[in-house]
């Protein structure tokens, strides 16, 4: 049997996919409703760097679900 190993998908590739690009925002605008830079969330949702309890909040306050669903992604 052939098990073919996939790398993970960084939560906020999920966040820009499912949120952000089927909402037609820019980055820009999106980081201002989370009250980040865009610099910051450019990095998040390009993978960059690593999703952090805080920023979870700040995404789940944006979108209406919890932390705890973006940290376990």
């Amino acid at each position: 049997m052939n098990v073919t190993k996939t790398k993970p998908v960084h939560p906020c590739v999920v966040l820009l996919d499912d949120v952000i690009k089927p909402l037609n925002l820019k980055i820009t605008r999106a980081s201002e409703c989370m009250e980040i830079s865009r610099t910051t969330l450019s990095e998040l949702v390009h993978g960059h760097c690593t999703l952090t309890p805080e920023m979870a909040v700040r995404i789940g306050e944006a979108t209406g679900t919890t932390p705890e669903s973006w940290l376990k992604m």
